[in-house]
């Protein structure tokens, strides 16, 4: 038996333990007991069997999410670096379509750029010209974040596994060139309900969306796997995420973007409506 053949095993089972927690609906208890200490290679190596029996099973990939953009988000997971996801197709939810009971499991929304590509980005060391001649536009963003791990209990290794914890996102419909906007300046807020509940500037996103995306550029060429004309890239959170429940309504104003309104639909509403 060689080395790696331990950990081939264990990948195969936190894959299947996550996707019985996403079949089912129960959340799984944390997975980073099942692999290597600390081995965020191999919680890439679920989250790359995850894509791989997705696009097997016939699911599109469209794009890329980045996480732990926030240093203090970084701190508290006890890391350096952001982290990354894959974005499925039917993972968006259309503005005025209400995400149905039960879809996710213990879901929360934040707000953020999105990224829609016009050029590929090959090359492992992109520079922002790159990144700003390859964008197509910028779109105002919800990223519905969704943890398949019981209470929400990760550490980097587990959220990794966990594609990232993505569960869906919406984009907003008006797209703006990025020559109309300043990505480092721009103000967010984000309310539930009609109150505010997040806010923050496109600084608190590694110093700008754009860093990120230049680090997600970097990381995927080295992988092999570069981003591609018409991918979506979601920046990560530009404020602090807020719980969702049955009935809730999100939106978030990004400055120089404009609006993306997102609905939790009600069992009781379901209900009338069936």
């Amino acid at each position: 038996m060689s080395a790696h053949e331990p950990a081939a095993d264990a990948v195969i089972e936190v894959a299947a333990a996550l996707e019985e927690a996403a079949r089912t609906g129960v959340p799984c208890a944390p997975v980073r007991s099942r692999l290597p200490e600390g081995d965020v290679e191999a919680a890439y190596a679920v989250q790359r069997l995850h894509v791989e029996r997705g696009i097997t099973a016939g699911r599109r990939l469209v794009g890329r999410k980045i996480g732990l953009t926030s240093p203090a988000v970084q701190r508290q997971l006890g890391v350096d670096r952001p982290d990354f996801g894959a974005l499925f197709a039917d993972m968006a939810v259309p503005e005025g379509r209400s995400i149905a009971p039960g879809r996710l499991l213990q879901p929360k929304v934040e707000a953020e750029v999105a990224l829609v590509l016009g050029t590929d980005l090959p090359h492992r060391d992109p520079t922002v010209a790159d990144l700003l001649r390859a964008t197509a536009f910028a779109l105002p963003a919800l990223e519905i974040v969704d943890s398949r791990i019981a209470d929400w209990d990760i550490t980097i290794v587990d959220t990794v596994a966990d594609n990232a914890s993505c569960g869906l996102y919406v984009l907003g419909g008006t797209p703006v060139p990025l020559d109309r906007v300043d990505l480092r300046a721009v103000p967010m807020t984000l309310t539930k309900n009609g109150e505010m509940v997040s806010e923050g500037t496109g600084t608190d996103c590694l110093g700008s969306p754009l860093n990120a995306s230049l680090w997600l550029a970097s990381t995927l060429a080295g992988l092999g796997d570069p981003l591609r004309a018409g991918d979506i890239v979601l920046t990560g959170a530009l404020g602090p995420m807020a719980v969702a429940a049955e009935g809730d309504e999100f939106t978030a104003h990004i400055e120089g973007l404009g609006t993306v309104t997102t609905s939790f639909a009600s069992a009781a509403t379901e209900g009338a409506a069936a």
